[in-house]
């Protein structure tokens, strides 16, 4: 007997299925939670958190939920710095970068466009 398996990626979010999808953890006050995400619905979350991460007296911090409140490690996290993934695109492929066309863009390029674009 054969057998197919299906993973189904769905944004946390919008309900929506994609294969972009990218697992982000978040915390806040020491309390975290894991999200899937789209970009488009990434590039939203930190569109409203961009004046949080940039006030002035904002300080990054790193660690992990479970190390007593610090924030957690990247790999995706609202730390990582955003925009609109088609001007980062944009711009990434006017600066000499190789990006796709759909997809996750590298933390590498999203903190060298947050760079020239401060």
């Amino acid at each position: 007997m054969a057998q197919k398996k299906v993973i189904t990626y769905t944004d946390d979010v919008t309900g929506e299925e994609s294969e972009d999808i990218t697992k982000h953890t978040l915390l806040l006050d020491g309390a975290g939670v894991e999200i899937d995400l789209t970009s488009e619905s990434h590039d939203r979350l930190m569109e409203v958190l961009r004046p949080y991460l940039h006030a002035k007296s904002a300080r990054r911090v790193r660690g992990s939920v479970s190390s007593g409140g610090a924030a957690p490690k990247r790999s995706g996290t609202a730390a990582s710095g955003s925009g609109d993934t088609a001007k980062i695109r944009a711009w990434a492929k006017e600066n000499g970068y190789e990006v796709n066309d759909r997809g996750r863009v590298s933390a590498e390029v999203r903190s060298a466009y947050d760079k020239a674009n401060s």
